[in-house]
């Protein structure tokens, strides 16, 4: 184990600008397939390692050519098989202090882990990755920027609030991943009980899909070409939701060069190009 600073890449294919596809987004497992020109990541790994495999294969990937699994979070929907994977395709797994000493016992043990710092930014291949700090019940949560030359992702999930740190890093993004977990009446109105519910409110809780919104209009510019909403509740939400409140907001905005999707749970998302 080691602190991470600068990483050479050997078994990407060549593709221009960033590949971004999101393989799972939801309370049951999350993992999203990053290409570069010469390196290809995971971040997180939510499902078993025989789903995200499968899901990665009929998206046309291939996972011995991953070269690393970059964590946002201990929490299992978004670990639960980067163990597993790590071992299988000895892959080293990328990770702060805190959330590797709160993984779950039973990921262990990883192949390799290479250390970041939340803060700092850090080379791996041709990507350039700068994690941030994100309220979130977990040991030392992230969103993560990814660049490569030009192009650049913000990915932002699992926050309760949208803090200025946060709006700062995902103003410069040509494309985002952005937490759009519940409808506010669904969650109050649901079968949750109410210390779950007051849990998913709160600052260290979920996005709502208004306060995803608000964050987008506060992030927008006129290069940001992709928006995919992610980790929708399947009890408190529903894809027709959120992209009517998107689709709203675009309108009223005029987002008019932006691309707005909804991830799924059960199936990959269509691949972005930026």
């Amino acid at each position: 184990m080691f602190t991470l600073f600068f990483y050479v890449s050997t078994r990407g294919s060549r593709r221009v600008g960033l590949r971004i596809q999101v393989l799972a987004s939801g309370s049951k497992g999350n993992s999203i397939w990053i290409c570069s020109e010469k390196t290809q990541i995971l971040v997180d790994a939510g499902l078993s390692g025989v789903e995200i495999t499968k899901r990665l294969k009929e998206s046309g990937g291939n996972p011995k050519k991953l070269e690393a699994i970059l964590v946002s979070h201990e929490h299992r929907d978004h670990v639960s098989s980067v163990g597993v994977l790590s071992r299988r395709y000895d892959l080293p797994v990328l990770v702060n202090q805190g959330t590797l000493d709160s993984l779950p016992p039973k990921i262990a043990p990883l192949s390799q882990v290479l250390l970041f710092k939340t803060g700092s930014t850090f080379e791996f291949g041709d990507l350039c990755i700068h994690p941030f700090s994100i309220p979130h019940d977990a040991s030392d949560p992230v969103g993560f920027i990814i660049s490569e030359n030009n192009s650049s992702v913000g990915i932002c999930t699992d926050l309760g609030m949208a803090t200025k740190l946060v709006v700062n890093y995902l103003k410069s993004c040509k494309a985002l991943i952005l937490e759009s977990n519940h409808d506010p009446d669904l969650l109050i109105n649901g079968p949750y009980p109410w210390e779950l519910k007051k849990r998913i409110r709160s600052k260290h809780g979920h996005l709502s899909n208004i306060d995803a919104v608000k964050l987008t209009e506060l992030v927008y510019h006129r290069n940001l070409k992709h928006l995919i909403l992610a980790h929708l509740s399947e009890t408190n939400n529903h894809p027709e939701i959120v992209g009517t409140l998107f689709n709203r907001a675009r309108e009223q905005n005029e987002w008019e060069n932006l691309n707005i999707e909804v991830s799924e749970q059960k199936c990959p998302c269509n691949p972005v190009i930026v």
